[in-house]
């Protein structure tokens, strides 16, 4: 069996490695792009006896678009859209790390009022992340019903965002020293019945799908991932917190005015991708709590400092800053000359690590046990391939 297939002249890295026996009845498979649970954009190289994998290599390379080479040649005002295309599904969270660094770097002043309104709007966007997850994830183990429900919910906030924002998805609605612009009335009260009718449809996916013994049987005790996998590979976010470690940059690293409000972190000790599951489901609970106590706390002022820079030049030096995204720690390393451009821009990408455990865990699973496995990690391919 020839594998090297020769795509550009140097044949594939990848299938070179997975030379099989050939006087062993073990099989090599694509799982992607065109599988579904994939989503066309992710190739992970099988090698199989029967339905146990025996090997797993994901691929990745194929959507890449270079964008913190982007970032190098773009003063800091224009980067700013980008980051809503590195993780569409939580682009706010991308927007404050990139922000954030600036801000640090500079010493600019983010008015209390921003601050809460950034709380606000990255929890609600935490939440329509989480909801596209559980839909696709049912949807990827054979389950087309809740998909409808997720969607319900997704639209009826991304509603609410376009109104402040002016976009329904890849937003870029943060600003050095502040925010685009401030929310009205209509937004408060918009918000605060989203969340009210939220919180009982939560009890509702609990009855049609949680408490399920079909959903039960396909994620209960499948894709265990220890503490010490995690640590190895750097997993973050509901991954690491599936594995019983209580880690989230919003308390450990505390950042805004998170300090200020009252929520858990959700944690379960099972490993599995069940636990990863819950850890989500109660996540959205949490970022209701969150939501409300800003909406509450939420004071006059300005929605931007007044002497915030159009146009930044941070002095000389280099700054990390970090945010909680729904996927895991988003980071952001910026070094400067001077300049209007980044000398220098490091994304880290909380899906990139939370894939590459992959090929530790589904060794020695059943192929179906993978696709299970693959789903409950919630990767956004392009924040991989940037």
């Amino acid at each position: 069996m020839n594998l090297d297939l020769r795509l550009d002249g140097s044949g594939d890295f990848y299938a070179r490695k997975f030379q099989p026996d050939l006087r062993s009845d073990r099989l090599i498979l694509n799982m992607g792009p065109q599988h579904p649970s994939t989503h066309g954009v992710l190739r992970i190289l099988l090698e199989v006896d029967g339905e146990y994998i025996v090997r797993a290599e994901p691929v990745l390379g194929y959507v890449h678009r270079m964008q913190e080479k982007m970032g190098e040649i773009r003063t800091y005002p224009q980067y700013l859209p980008n980051m809503g295309r590195v993780d569409y599904l939580h682009a706010l969270a991308w927007n404050w790390a990139y922000v954030g660094a600036v801000e640090r770097l500079m010493g600019i002043e983010v008015p209390p009022r921003a601050e809460f309104i950034r709380v606000i709007t990255c929890e609600l966007n935490r939440i329509k992340s989480h909801l596209l997850w559980w839909g696709a994830y049912l949807l990827d183990l054979g389950a087309f019903t809740p998909i409808m429900y997720a969607f319900a919910d997704r639209e009826r906030l991304m509603d609410i965002l376009q109104r402040i924002t002016g976009s329904r998805l890849t937003f870029c609605y943060y600003r050095f020293g502040g925010v685009s612009t401030d929310v009205d009335q209509r937004f408060i009260e918009e918000v605060r019945a989203f969340c009210h009718d939220f919180d009982e449809r939560l009890k509702t996916f609990t009855d049609l799908v949680t408490d399920n013994v079909i959903l039960r049987s396909r994620v209960e005790e499948v894709g265990e991932i220890s503490p010490e996998v995690c640590r190895d590979y750097g997993a973050t976010g509901p991954v690491l917190r599936g594995s019983g470690v209580g880690y989230d940059v919003r308390r450990a690293e505390p950042y805004s005015v998170y300090p200020r409000l009252d929520f858990q972190i959700p944690v379960y000790d099972q490993c599995d991708a069940m636990a990863r599951y819950l850890v989500r489901m109660d996540e959205m609970r949490q970022s209701v709590a969150i939501v409300l106590q800003a909406l509450d706390a939420l004071p006059p002022g300005d929605h931007i400092h007044p002497l915030a820079p159009r146009r930044p030049c941070p002095p000389p030096g280099d700054v990390y800053f970090s945010v909680e995204s729904a996927r895991g720690q988003v980071g952001v390393h910026l070094v400067s000359d001077g300049g209007e451009s980044p000398y220098r821009l490091k994304l880290r990408s909380p899906s990139f690590s939370n894939l590459s455990l992959l090929s530790d865990v589904a060794e020695g699973s059943l192929i179906s046990d993978a696709v299970s496995t693959l789903g409950s990690l919630d990767l956004v391919i392009p924040e991989i391939d940037r």
